[in-house]
């Protein structure tokens, strides 16, 4: 690979012009060689000065906060630095689909103009992945449930011989939910490693073979923190070494990383354990009729445990004082299901000769155990405990209360160039808030111009006269606004709000009202709700947060976002609780220093939805009187960009009517 990308390398056109080392104004400047190379490419002030401070930030090893809104070009002005550097970096992306548009389309654009020799891994979850060894062993046995399964693994089977990488996006007929993906990925809880005897031809083993000789490798936070918090551990590692990292939507990042530095155990691990246990010792055809009486009494001991769990669904505080009250009362489950798991583990132990699959599970029973007895009995001040029931299945979690100091030495330290870049990240055009949510060491940060016009391209609308959103008027005036402003917008709208139950009522008040096609969050799939969105004309969204971050609907078809309320996090939540609480407790202002940062973060992710091309046009809406009435109302107008306001609907009217 040309790591400096000297002219010479890049084109012949280049090299006959001039031979001395490349600089960024060169390749994002006017006239410049992505413009020469790039279809359609416009010049952005906004992405050359992005270039620059990255690649700044590589060469001198230093840390770098970009805010860069939609249109910037960030990915490129990333990239092209990562490259220059000479170094092997992570770019980390918030989700697959990025993930996925960076290596099918910016890399092989940047082998082709910029530098021929690059190579860019990808790497995700080992559940995005095929296992031979399972497939193999499936076959001829009689497990498969139904028509459509034994349809679906026919033409898996087939495909394995064929496929380079394994990776289910490959597999276009495979249903979302298809159960019987989850029974013959490539996950790690049954896995053998090098003592497999499909090892050198595992795609997991594959794609950890190209990230070694990579020069980018593309991940999802997930797997990023996944493996930062193995190296924690001293367990081992996912990633090959690399000394630089780049997170696009850095904003998410803290969420993530506080799932991944926590504990957890569901009730469903422990179905799976003896159904994983039962199925390894009929393919090895180990007899072993002591483990598998035990394995039924892991299934009945663990659901009586979890039966003791109160049926309503959502998320509660499960603290010290709660444990200690539900352990008093509950003993005897608890100490059934330890001591059920405990004799699987010395089951296991004391099967001879042992293959490595009975070690495997033995160690996971252990590990399951442990996880058990530490979320129900810690005493460490330093996590958040709570649980978690979504229909039948139960979650207890310790979520750790700050992740700074763990970040701030398992990242900013380790690692010394590392990029954090998102359109939302600064509040009130500071970035105090994220340095201090995740223990940035002295960076490099810059807020850059917006590319788009927001004056003209777009109108803020707060209604004068709403009620206080806890007044028992506020759904039915906010449902006759929303009602006003989709007959001015033709539809063409996300309506979204800050609770499920809002969203409900709202739109069966609103239902009634209008003619539009509206489709609701929860009556069907986030991906099939958006392509209908899309494909429908004149079509209206009510939608909850899920949809407030990572939608791209450009043009006419999305012409109104109008939001509920300032999307302050429910109070009551555990880990808000325990994070508000912290904060008090060390003497600050949690509303100020928390609450409300973390609320203007999220409204700028939901009106980030509209204007998404040069060309976009549209109405946001409040309906939420506070950010006009309240003087923190002023740090969410300070952190938006630059809309030209009313409270006029005669004015929205007008400015639709513009188009």
């Amino acid at each position: 690979m040309v790591l400096r990308m000297p002219k010479a390398s890049i084109s012949k056109k280049a090299a006959a012009e001039k031979s001395e080392e490349v600089t960024i104004e060169d390749i994002f400047g006017a006239g410049g060689l992505l413009e020469k190379s790039h279809p359609g490419y416009e010049f952005r002030s906004s992405q050359l000065e992005m270039a620059k401070m990255v690649d700044e930030a590589f060469q001198k090893r230093q840390h770098a906060i970009i805010e860069a809104g939609t249109g910037t070009g960030k990915t490129l002005a990333y990239l092209i630095p990562a490259i220059r550097s000479g170094r092997r970096v992570v770019i980390s992306t918030a989700t697959k689909s990025l993930q996925e548009q960076l290596f099918n389309k910016d890399v092989p654009f940047l082998q082709k103009h910029f530098a021929p020799n690059l190579k860019a891994a990808l790497m995700k979850g080992r559940n995005n992945f095929l296992c031979r060894t399972k497939v193999n062993q499936m076959e001829g046995q009689a497990v498969l449930k139904g028509i459509d399964e034994i349809d679906w693994f026919s033409q898996i089977r087939d495909w394995s011989k064929l496929t380079e990488t394994g990776d289910r996006s490959e597999l276009t007929f495979l249903p979302d939910d298809a159960e019987l993906w989850h029974r013959i990925d490539a996950r790690s809880d049954l896995c053998t490693g090098q003592k497999c005897s499909d090892f050198n031809r595992c795609f997991i083993t594959a794609m950890h073979q190209r990230a070694q000789e990579a020069d980018l490798i593309i991940v999802n936070h997930h797997l990023f923190f996944a493996d930062l918090a193995i190296r924690q551990d001293d367990f081992g590692s996912i990633l090959p070494e690399y000394s630089a990292v780049v997170f696009d939507e850095a904003h998410e990042i803290e969420d993530v990383a506080s799932d991944y530095f926590g504990r957890r155990v569901s009730s469903y691990q422990f179905e799976e354990l003896s159904r994983d246990t039962e199925n390894m010792l009929r393919v090895l055809r180990i007899e072993a009729g002591p483990v598998r009486k035990h394995l039924t009494r892991v299934r009945e001991r663990g659901r009586s445990f979890f039966e003791n769990f109160p049926e309503r669904e959502g998320r509660f505080a499960f603290g010290a004082a709660e444990r200690k009250t539900f352990l008093e009362k509950h003993h005897e489950a608890f100490d059934g299901v330890a001591a059920a798991v405990k004799r699987i583990e010395t089951e296991l132990s004391a099967i001879t000769p042992k293959p490595e699959e009975v070690i495997t599970l033995a160690r996971r029973a252990a590990e399951l155990r442990r996880e058990l007895e530490f979320l129900m009995e810690s005493e460490e001040k330093s996590y958040v405990y709570w649980y978690e029931r979504r229909g039948k299945g139960v979650i207890l979690t310790a979520t750790p209360i700050d992740v700074s100091e763990i970040l701030r030495e398992k990242l900013f330290e380790q690692f010394d160039s590392v990029v954090l870049t998102s359109a939302t990240l600064a509040v009130g055009s500071r970035f105090d808030y994220l340095k201090q949510r995740l223990g940035v060491l002295p960076a490099k940060e810059v807020v850059l111009p917006q590319e788009f016009n927001f004056r003209e391209q777009a109108l803020l609308y707060i209604p004068a006269g709403m009620p206080d959103v806890r007044h028992e008027t506020f759904s039915a005036r906010c449902a006759q606004e929303i009602v006003k402003l989709l007959e001015i917008s033709q539809g063409r709208a996300f309506c979204l709000f800050t609770s499920y139950a809002q969203m409900r009522d709202v739109y069966q008040r609103v239902s009634g009202c209008v003619g539009f096609p509206l489709l609701l969050q929860g009556t069907a799939p986030k991906s099939v709700l958006l392509d209908r969105f899309r494909m429908t004309p004149n079509a209206v969204l009510f939608a909850t947060a899920s949809f407030w971050q990572g939608v791209d609907v450009p043009g006419a078809q999305l012409s109104c976002v109008i939001v509920d309320k300032l999307p302050f996090a429910v109070p009551s939540d555990p880990i808000v609780a325990a994070r508000v609480r912290a904060l008090q407790e060390d003497g600050r202002n949690a509303f100020a220093e928390y609450q409300v940062p973390e609320a203007v973060l999220a409204l700028k992710q939901g009106f980030g939805r509209l204007i998404r091309s040069k060309t976009d046009r549209g109405i946001l809406a409040i309906l939420d009187n506070r950010i006009s009435r309240m003087q923190y109302g002023r740090i969410f107008l300070e952190s938006l960009p630059e809309y030209k306001t009313t409270q006029d609907l005669a004015e929205v009217a007008r400015f639709i009517d513009a188009e």
